[in-house]
Formats: structure tokens, sequence, C-alpha cells
């Protein structure tokens, strides 16, 4: 394939394709575990690091927006990483003709979501494109935390471990959609958009045996855990009656012949952790209000490695594999 398609950033296959043979490549770490935060030492402090950009379409929708969306996005990655976030930078790219006020409204949205965070947006940087050369706003970010439990990676995880699943899912994905196609008239589906340190921050001080996270972004549960199952060379089988949906939503990804496993969610997480541990850790997840709704949805097994398995609600066993092709473009 010689152009970019819309699926190139659709975080499944053809996405994970375009990074290894064109970024990783050209200047990938031959270390590279793959996790959504690098983790680097600095003297005797290791950090967690990550970035991202926010594309969405349209900026405002139920349940947030993209300056929310951005904050969460950011400080959820440094979280799988096991780290207390602390700073964020925020970079803009602005079309000419875009309204003050709505810009206004962003900015206090991520001042609002960085607090609840307990992080600073520190440094940025803002750029105005002509008309026409942007869609509205762009968000770039970066962000910094501590690691306080080195280790905790999707090359970790161990047959025997529970997978905790904090809430519902395709909460974001749908509500998106619907927003953009103005389909939402009568439906109560929100975003989940949030960020997670409450609920991450409980489980590490808890002394809770993590082994991995992922926030299951674009391409839904069903990317992150094929990415854990092939990072830690693992299998997975997951109950699918376990699995957390609400009725709207699957009514919505029904209607618009979506697999609910493979839209995106912004504010859950996925939890590998010890067996001995789980029942601790979905008791401490609950407590948050983020995290109401968490569920043991499945567990790893030995082999074979690198495949995620399903037990449908009829009792079949079929494979859970990550999403092919633009299944939802511009959702985060």
């Amino acid at each position: 394939m010689s152009r970019i398609l819309l699926s190139h950033g659709a975080g499944g296959r053809e996405m994970a394709a375009l990074i290894d043979e064109v970024f990783l490549a050209c200047y990938g770490d031959p270390d590279r575990v793959g996790d959504d935060s690098a983790t680097v030492l600095l003297g005797s402090h290791r950090l967690a690091f990550t970035t991202d950009s926010f594309v969405v379409d349209p900026l405002f929708f139920p349940g947030g927006d993209i300056g929310r969306l951005a904050v969460a996005g950011t400080v959820n990655d440094l979280l799988t990483a096991a780290a207390r976030p602390l700073v964020l930078s925020a970079s803009f790219i602005l079309e000419e003709g875009l309204e003050i006020s709505v810009l206004q409204a962003i900015a206090e949205s991520m001042r609002e979501a960085a607090a609840e965070a307990g992080v600073a947006i520190v440094t940025g940087d803002t750029k105005v494109v002509p008309k026409g050369s942007a869609d509205k706003v762009f968000i770039t970010t970066a962000g910094v935390g501590l690691v306080l439990r080195p280790g905790v990676s999707g090359a970790a995880a161990r047959p025997g471990d529970e997978i905790i699943l904090t809430g519902t899912v395709g909460d974001h994905g749908a509500a998106v959609l619907l927003a953009r196609e103005k389909l939402l008239e009568g439906e109560a589906i929100m975003s989940d958009a949030a960020p997670l340190t409450g609920l991450v921050m409980n489980l590490l001080e808890e002394g809770c045996q993590i082994h991995a996270m992922r926030d299951p972004t674009r391409g839904g549960i069903a990317s992150a855990l094929n990415e854990i199952a092939r990072q830690s060379q693992v299998a997975m089988e997951i109950i699918e009656a376990r699995v957390p949906v609400q009725p709207s939503v699957a009514a919505a990804c029904e209607a618009l012949g979506l697999d609910v496993f493979q839209v995106a969610n912004e504010g859950k997480m996925l939890i590998i952790v010890a067996p001995e541990d789980a029942s601790k850790a979905l008791f401490i997840i609950r407590r948050s209000p983020y995290g109401e709704a968490a569920r043991v949805i499945g567990q790893v097994t030995p082999a074979p490695p690198g495949r995620v398995t399903i037990k449908t609600v009829i009792g079949t066993t079929r494979l859970l594999d990550p999403p092919s092709g633009d299944l939802l473009p511009r959702i985060c």
C-alpha cells in the first residue's frame, strides 16, 4: 500500500503495520516493549513518558470534548506504566476562523480535567493554519509521570492471571459517532472520557500485584487484549457474558453493524492481576466512581501464545481479533 488511509489511524492491524514498517524501522529501539508509555531512568528515578494527538470530530460530544479527551487520554497512558502522572504539555493547531469562545471552552475543560487528574499543564505551543488546512482544532499532548511499580507492562502478563475490566465498553466511540451523525436524539449514550488517576493509585498504594494495564482506546478491548497477548506471548480467554455493555450502546452498535468489543473507550482500564489479588483489586476498583461496574471478564492462559478467544453467550468459542479497516475514524 503506497498511501495513508483512514484505517492507518484506527488502532487495528493497519496502524500496527504502519508503526512497524515506517516508524520503528527508522528510529525504533530494538528493546522496545510496545507499551502506551515509554519508561526512562533519570538518576535514581524511573519516569514514564507518553505523547498523543487528538483530532476528534465533533469537538464537543455528550460526556466530554476534545480538551477533556486530550488530558484523560494522556494521563491514562501514563497510568498503564504504573506511574503517577505529574505534568503535561499541550500543543494546539488552530484553523483560521475558529471562534475564540470555542478555544476558551476547550482550555477550561482541560484545566478541569487536569485538576481532577492531579497534574499540571506546564508548557505548550500554538500554531494557526489557513482556513481549510485543518479541521478547527487539533491538540497534541505529552505527559511525564513517576513510575511507582517498575515492571508493570503488557509484556508481564502470566498464565493464571485474572483480567479485570473497570466498566462498560464502547461508550466513547458510540457517543462520538452518533453525535457526528446527529443520531443521538432520545438516546442516553455518553462518552466515558475520564482520567483514572484515583482508581489506579488506590490499586498501587494497596499493594495489589498488578502485572499489566492497558486503556482500551482505538480498537477497543479487542485491540488492547491482543496487544498484551502478543507482548507477553500468552493466550487470553474472555467470557462474553461478563463484559459489561450498556443496553443503549449494544443496541446502537448492533444497528450500525459494529462489534462493541472493537469500539473505543476513553475512561476504562484493562487490568491484569495475579489471581490471589483479583478479589481485592476488584473491591478497590469498585470504590472509585469510575469503577462501579468493574468485573473480572476472563483469564490469562498459557497457549496458544498471542491468541485471544471469547466464550459466547450461546456456549461457542470464537477468536477475538483486532479490528481491520477504518472502523470509526476521528473518534479521538
